[in-house]
Parts: structure tokens; C-alpha cells; sequence
């Protein structure tokens, strides 16, 4: 909840989805049906972000419906990106052993103060050496201000998203910078396959 960890002024939940408005009814938040066009998640948030342009909100917080379990500090963590002066602002954990090769778990390359050089379905970078060496796992957060956002969705389409399916890729290869916030230790997993559902459910079913 990201009224709950102190970061944002609004919550809205943006779906096409009557079944999707009809399962968060009652909860802390607003629900803004959208049209059924959008090819992203963040097209989608652009669409609600329009009708509240008199607002004057300075950053728009996207958490992906998939992530569940985000950590409040990647959510704090992407506002926080944005502030020190990125484009983009999201997150990322350690990958453990058994995920790295997964396609599902998406991984991000940094370089120096953070910043993004890549995200891909793949183990990256290649460990050709044989060193230890740390993966990061993206999750589903971004934060940008308003101008980014629909700066964003002008960008022509990169053949590196057609490629691995990850959004991400047309601002970055666009030269929009990304700082991702690292938290210490990994996060539940997000829901992409039967199996990650099978999962969240038995761990909401142990904490209910």
C-alpha cells in the first residue's frame, strides 16, 4: 500500500477489467476504468495521469498489478530515484541461484550511481570469467514525473522491447536514464506463470 508507507497522496487501481474493479472494491483506494487499447501498463497509467493533469502531482508512482508483494522500499526507493535526479526511478533485489536463468524473472545490468544499462530475460551480464558475482531481479515499479511519463509513450517503439517483451527498453535504448534503487534482500516473488500463482497463493494462505 503506498498510502501506508508514506509515499504517495492517491492510490488508483487503472483496469479495463470489471472483475479486477470488482475484487479491490472496498479497499483504501480508487478505482478509474480505462479503455481496452493500451499495449503497456504505463500507456494505461498515462490515460488516468491525463484526467488528473490539474493536480499538479510531481512524480507518478506505476506498481505493476503483478507485484504483489513490493517491498515498500522499492516503492519509497523509485519516488526517491527520481528526486536525486533520474528520468526513471524503480528497483531491484538479489536474484538467488534457482531464478537467474528463469525468462520470467527479469534482470537489470548497472553501472556506476545505479544507473540501468540493461534489462533483460536473461542472466546479464555473462559471467565468462567464473567470479562470483551478483545478479539483480527488476521488479515491477517505476516513477517518473508527468512530462517523462508522456515523453515516454512519444518514444518509437524499440526493436529491443519487440525482442525480450520489456517495455523498459524503448526509453532506455531512447537515452532516458533509469536509477534503480537495491534493496538487500529478496523480495517474494511477482505473479508471471502458473507456478508464481501457485506460490502467492499458498503464502497468502499461511498468512491470512
Amino acid at each position: 500500500n503506498t498510502i501506508a508507507s508514506g509515499v504517495s497522496e492517491r492510490v488508483v487501481v487503472a483496469t479495463d477489467s470489471q472483475a479486477v474493479a470488482d475484487a479491490v472494491a472496498g479497499v483504501q483506494c480508487e478505482v478509474v476504468m480505462t479503455g481496452m487499447h493500451h499495449p503497456s501498463g504505463t500507456s494505461r497509467v498515462a490515460e488516468v495521469a491525463a484526467r488528473f493533469e490539474n493536480a499538479a502531482y510531481d512524480v507518478v508512482l506505476n506498481v505493476q498489478g503483478d507485484e504483489p508483494f513490493l517491498p515498500h522500499a522499492a516503492i519509497r526507493g523509485a519516488v526517491e530515484m527520481v528526486e536525486a535526479g533520474f528520468d526513471v526511478g524503480t528497483a531491484a533485489v538479489p536474484v538467488d541461484d534457482d531464478s537467474v536463468s528463469r525468462p520470467s524473472v527479469v534482470k537489470v545490468a548497472l553501472g556506476e550511481g545505479n544507473r540501468a544499462l540493461y534489462f533483460s530475460r536473461s542472466p546479464i551480464p555473462f559471467n565468462r570469467s567464473g567470479m562470483p558475482l551478483r545478479y539483480w531481479q527488476h521488479l515491477g515499479v517505476y516513477a517518473y514525473r508527468p512530462a517523462t511519463l508522456a515523453r515516454w509513450l512519444e518514444l518509437p517503439r524499440s526493436p529491443l522491447e519487440d525482442a525480450e517483451k520489456l517495455e523498459q527498453l524503448t526509453p532506455l535504448a531512447h537515452g532516458l536514464s533509469f536509477g534503480v534503487t537495491l534493496l538487500s534482500e529478496p523480495a517474494l516473488p511477482g505473479i508471471d506463470t502458473e507456478e508464481d500463482l501457485t506460490r502467492a497463493e499458498a503464502y497468502l494462505g499461511g498468512h491470512a
